[in-house]
């Protein structure tokens, strides 16, 4: 527990300090016979005074390794300890059961009054979502910052456990699947894009061991992003660093929805996918949307610019974490745009001369 670790971490310490003390002493006792036996061997013009220096100095080369080892062992208890404590976590982690292979998923996508609490925190962020998708469809969520739609699409990835109700995928709820398996059926875009270090090809192939050269080139076009990594010097075999420090944003963005579709996985999902794309990046993001509906797939958009739902044909609106509307594009936004209207309305009859002065 935490105070045996601490007593132990104190006598490892406590001996460390004792050592490097005792150690200390050696060095001056041993470095004090040396200089007495050499002044002994001078004064008897056994040896010369040189001698006596250079016999000074290899002792003090020969103690070195025992002084590095000293110095060394403390950071070796701790990573000893570390380890310790690492093993005692995950024999606490329960392994996972064997699941049932699921066939691969080509009917629906449902949401079951799902709850969410983030990991780590205790307070609801998104409460009751009840929803289906056909195949062949893309859900464009929408709402006002903090309303969920991030913590809604991490739930829907599997990335965070709903504390309540269920995310299934043609009936087969997200824990009845095969993480691995499940995997390969879902793409993901975050709002902040994490690349790796390694070739885009790697990237986009999400490192598996025996990538497809023709699925890799398949999604980056399918990205539109095929050309703009062809004007790199070494094309799909182009190191991109760290975290992908060697691109821009735009970039990073559009080899991101790349790997989210490596492989035509049935569910995409993208969160803030034009967040740092330009117009030719936008039309790139809507062709994308509308090329995993064609091939009977599902796409979620998680969007504040609306050109991110021109290819969508449902809108889920969000607000405080809850489902406002749900249902068809030009139904939801239509009822929107109504609403906006009475309110300004409202205003108007209420002030009529802040909205004249407004428009002058």
């Amino acid at each position: 527990g935490p105070i045996s670790d601490t007593v132990a971490h104190n006598m490892a310490r406590n001996g460390l300090l004792q050592a490097a003390r005792c150690n200390a002493d050696l060095r001056l006792q041993v470095q004090s016979a040396i200089l007495t036996v050499g002044a002994y061997l001078v004064v008897r013009q056994e040896a010369t005074a040189g001698v006596m220096i250079v016999s000074s100095i290899m002792m003090g080369r020969a103690l070195a390794p025992v002084d590095l080892a000293i110095s060394s062992w403390k950071p070796f208890l701790i990573a000893r300890q570390s380890w310790a404590r690492l093993e005692d976590l995950l024999e606490k982690v329960p392994e996972t059961a064997p699941v049932v292979p699921m066939p691969a998923p080509e009917r629906e996508l449902r949401l079951e009054s799902v709850t969410i609490v983030p990991p780590g925190e205790s307070k609801l962020t998104v409460t009751g979502l009840a929803f289906a998708i056909q195949a062949g469809s893309a859900l464009g969520v929408i709402g006002a910052s903090g309303s969920g739609k991030s913590t809604l699409s991490r739930a829907i990835v599997g990335a965070w456990t709903p504390v309540a109700g269920k995310v299934r995928i043609d009936s087969a709820s997200l824990d009845q699947w095969d993480r691995e398996a499940l995997g390969r059926h879902i793409g993901y875009l975050p709002q902040g894009v994490e690349l790796f270090d390694g070739t885009i090809a790697e990237n986009i192939a999400r490192f598996e061991d025996d990538p497809d050269p023709e699925a890799i080139v398949a999604a980056a076009k399918a990205a539109g992003t095929h050309e703009l990594i062809l004007r790199f010097e070494h094309g799909y075999e182009t190191p991109i660093g760290e975290a992908g420090s060697a691109l821009s944003a735009g970039q990073r963005q559009l080899i991101g929805l790349a790997r989210a579709l490596y492989r035509d996985p049935f569910l995409v999902v993208l969160d803030e996918p034009n967040a740092h794309l330009d117009a030719e990046g936008e039309a790139a993001v809507v062709n994308a949307i509308a090329s995993v509906r064609e091939r009977k797939g599902i796409a979620v958009v998680v969007a504040h610019r609306p050109s991110a739902i021109r290819a969508v044909d449902l809108v889920l609106v969000m607000e405080g974490g809850r489902q406002r509307s749900f249902g068809a594009r030009s139904k939801v936004l239509k009822a929107i745009q109504s609403t906006q209207d009475h309110v300004a309305e409202r205003a108007d009859m209420e002030d009529p001369g802040v909205r004249h002065s407004s428009e002058q």
